[in-house]
């Protein structure tokens, strides 16, 4: 799906046509972008593909044309006015090497940072008081945004109050709304929209993904997300929430135990996700409307809504998403597995 580390940054089909029309009026381009949409949309990808397309120097239609001297430095790694900022950990998942030998060594100490930490943006310095080296633009792609912490959004924050010239930061964000309002407020929104479900599947198949519907509408609309989800999960629909909804389409209650013991290694974040979107199907179900994660599941769904009270579903959902907080660190993890299981089989009874 994405690009080689030596092949320059391309827009997904579903991108092409914005950024195009994004592109096309660079001679007043703001010096900083917030890029946002839903997750695994590719919004990434869009500010690796922009940033290739900024700095080329033979635009094509306005990307990116692969072949100039430009191009070919991005292709290498080592174009001298590129910057990706990013934390350690996304780095080391996309493959890249550790920058200098500090780095390494401090990798070796500790897991790697899943935060942007403040050093990387100081480290900027520099670059910032150098001129370009082909006389153009100076990319800085921030990724993703959620990731700043309090100290880093705000040196990033200085830095925007006081852009460097000729320089332009692409920063990622999947919800504005967590960010730091005077850092969003410093940049120019860019808003990418879900891609047309033909055009994901369409995608999708193309990458390989049978069932490439069910895939991408278990992940919400998201093609990048419906992707590494049909590489690393089995099917579309996990099999436990199946476990779980069975029963109570038929009156009964699910096996909370065994579904905890099934889900105790699992993390939190995924089931809980998982979970999340079910409730949204229960409550489409109960409008009437079709289910839109799960459509395999939408006679038991259709079932469970009939008897379940909508306000206790729709409680169900929202506590739900405040049971985020602790995914990540659970104090104990199959008793937090089995709490939410508990409590959202007890949402889908009907009222006595």
């Amino acid at each position: 799906m994405t690009d080689s580390p030596h092949s320059v940054p391309s827009f997904l089909p579903w991108q092409e046509d914005v950024a195009r029309a994004w592109l096309g009026r660079r001679e007043r381009f703001a010096h900083a972008w917030l890029i946002h949409g839903l997750a695994g949309t590719g919004k990434r990808q869009f500010a690796l593909a922009a940033g290739a397309s900024l700095l080329c120097e033979q635009p094509r239609r306005g990307l990116a044309c692969g072949q100039c001297t430009a191009c070919q430095w991005l292709a290498s790694g080592n174009h001298p006015d590129f910057r990706r900022i990013r934390p350690d950990a996304v780095a080391l998942e996309e493959g890249a090497e550790q920058e200098d030998a500090d780095a390494a060594a401090a990798s070796a100490k500790k897991a790697p940072s899943k935060e942007i930490r403040v050093d990387q943006l100081r480290a900027l310095g520099p670059w910032f008081n150098t001129a370009t080296h082909r006389g153009g633009w100076r990319v800085a792609v921030v990724y993703p945004a959620h990731a700043l912490n309090m100290i880093s959004a705000n040196a990033l924050l200085k830095v925007l109050e006081e852009p460097p010239e000729h320089t332009v930061f692409l920063i990622v964000a999947d919800a504005p709304d967590r960010l730091l309002p005077t850092l969003v407020s410093r940049c120019r929104r860019l808003p990418l929209a879900v891609p047309a479900r033909a055009d994901g599947a369409e995608w999708l198949a193309a990458q390989g993904v049978a069932h490439a519907d069910q895939w991408l509408a278990a992940s919400g609309g998201a093609p990048v997300l419906a992707l590494r989800r049909a590489q690393s999960e089995s099917q579309p629909c996990p099999s436990w929430l199946e476990e779980f909804l069975a029963p109570l389409a038929a009156g009964q209650g699910p096996d909370i135990g065994q579904l905890a013991d099934q889900l105790e290694k699992t993390p939190a974040p995924d089931w809980l996700d998982g979970l999340q979107r079910l409730f949204v199907d229960l409550m489409l179900a109960g409008a009437g409307a079709p289910t839109r994660y799960f459509p395999e599941l939408a006679p038991q769904a259709q079932a469970v809504a009939a008897r379940a009270v909508p306000g206790r579903l729709a409680q169900t959902c929202h506590w739900l998403t405040g049971q985020r907080a602790y995914a990540n660190h659970p104090l104990n993890a199959k008793l937090l597995v089995h709490s939410v299981l508990q409590r959202a089989a007890l949402a889908c009874r009907a009222a006595s």
